[in-house]
């Protein structure tokens, strides 16, 4: 076989995307990972308002209602990030979360967003 450095030609691959096949009787079989989901504006909206919350929590003193919070928070902003949405289970445990840490996140504005976000995707 020729090499790039020896007269009689050779084969060059050079910015290949996908499967190839080289030779006789070859199957190549290309799976491409499917495009992220399209946002929901609603969903956009729970998503801003989870990364204000959870960044505002930094300054509250934590306790385990806070703490429950948090993870919850991120677990959500994981889910939307990952699938496009946050699920009915995630959305009722966030609620859960959001009530048990009332009076830590009825001083935060940003508590009150994610709120009225989680309402409005819930009806309710």
């Amino acid at each position: 076989m020729a090499t790039a450095d020896q007269p009689g030609g050779g084969n060059y691959l050079r910015n290949v995307r996908g499967a190839i096949a080289i030779g006789n009787q070859n199957t190549v079989t290309n799976y491409e990972a499917a495009a992220p989901p399209a946002a929901d504006p609603a969903q956009a909206e729970l998503l801003r308002a989870v990364r204000a919350l959870r960044g505002d929590l930094t300054v509250v003193v934590e306790n385990p209602e806070t703490l429950a919070l948090r993870t919850e928070l991120a677990d959500t902003e994981t889910e939307i990030a990952d699938t496009g949405a946050a699920g009915p289970g995630r959305l009722a445990r966030l609620r859960t979360a959001l009530t048990d840490a009332g009076a830590v996140v009825g001083l935060l504005a940003s508590g009150a967003a994610v709120g009225q976000a989680v309402a409005a995707l819930v009806g309710g």
